[in-house]
């Protein structure tokens, strides 16, 4: 492997990730100052040579979301002009993925827009992670490599014995459903979906059920829980409907407002998400169990710096 080339850097929205990452690749982080001026304009400034070095740079750009991909584009502008031979950037989490349509008139797509920023800033690469949506990969004329935390909550799930006919896999919505059914496939049970009508902006209603859930554990699957309305709504409507018991999966923990609270006072009797968006102290309780995605990022790197498969990597949860 030629790694000794190659130097790996993190902007500040999750360091932790990003040392766990190195770590696992036996390399240190790139030596990096990133100022913020009493006036909100960012700094950053590199403190070691990367001519001619393939440069990974590790910056989910969760919230603060306009302030992580400003960083973002001043990071790549910065590795742009000191010459680095490619500059490949790694977004556990990708801002903006939400707004990657027009759902009604004189709307943006912000996805989109956000794709041709860090393209026109410099990235020859984007290494993402369980995009809200699939087709925001064809928004980039760069390779774009989409990781899948699935194996890894699926593993997560097996090791606890949560597989066959007494378990069922629950789509929070419609669009949920392709997600949903590769989870069930890993686990080899059934699948429910929720039918729902959301009236306006995080906050939706439930409608219908469809499948079985009667005594069954149902796991809930997402992309990401944002203010946890429609998930917790989704976990009392099956208990209702007589669910022996309910866990819940995402990769993205954004847990906006009142998430977490949300999250404690439900029936649920577990969380299991990802380190892609940095959990704070102050969200960090008991039914939250996380899982790190080091070692898909890391082996990531390694197979791109070797020009070998990538979506191998998801053929078996033994590869991660």
């Amino acid at each position: 492997m030629e790694m000794k080339e190659v130097k790996i850097f993190s902007g500040t929205s999750n360091v932790e990730l990003a040392e766990k990452i190195a770590r696992k690749l036996d390399l240190a982080l790139g030596d990096v100052q990133i100022v913020r001026f009493k006036d909100g304009e960012v700094y950053v400034r590199v403190d070691e040579t990367v001519r001619g070095r393939d440069v990974f740079v590790i910056q989910p750009t969760s919230g603060p979301v306009n302030e992580n991909l400003m960083e973002l584009l001043i990071f790549i502008d910065a590795l742009k002009r000191a010459s680095a031979k490619t500059i490949n950037v790694l977004l556990p989490y990708y801002g903006y993925a939400r707004q990657e349509r027009k759902s009604s008139p004189r709307e943006p797509i912000t996805a989109k827009l956000v794709a041709n920023l860090l393209t026109t800033a410099g990235a020859n690469r984007v290494v993402t992670m369980d995009l809200h949506a699939d087709q925001i990969q064809g928004f980039f004329d760069i390779p774009v490599d989409h990781l899948q935390a699935l194996p890894l909550l699926a593993k997560y799930f097996i090791n606890k014995g949560l597989t066959g006919d007494d378990v069922v896999v629950v789509s929070p919505d419609i669009g949920g459903v392709k997600r949903a059914r590769k989870l069930a496939e890993w686990l080899d049970c059934k699948i429910a979906i929720i039918d729902k009508r959301r009236p306006k902006p995080n906050m939706s209603e439930v409608m219908n059920l469809i499948g079985d859930v009667e005594g069954k554990k149902a796991i809930f699957i997402d992309d990401m829980i944002d203010t946890a309305g429609t998930i917790v709504n989704g976990v009392e409507a099956i208990m209702k409907r007589g669910a022996q018991e309910s866990y819940i999966c995402c990769s993205h923990a954004i847990l906006s407002g009142p998430a977490v609270g949300r999250l404690q006072d439900c029936s649920v009797k577990e969380v299991v998400i990802t380190d892609s968006i940095k959990l704070a102290d102050e969200k960090k309780i008991d039914k939250i169990k996380v899982l790190s995605v080091d070692g898909l990022f890391a082996e990531a790197i390694k197979r791109i710096v070797n020009h070998e498969s990538v979506s191998e990597l998801f053929e078996s949860y033994e590869n991660i």
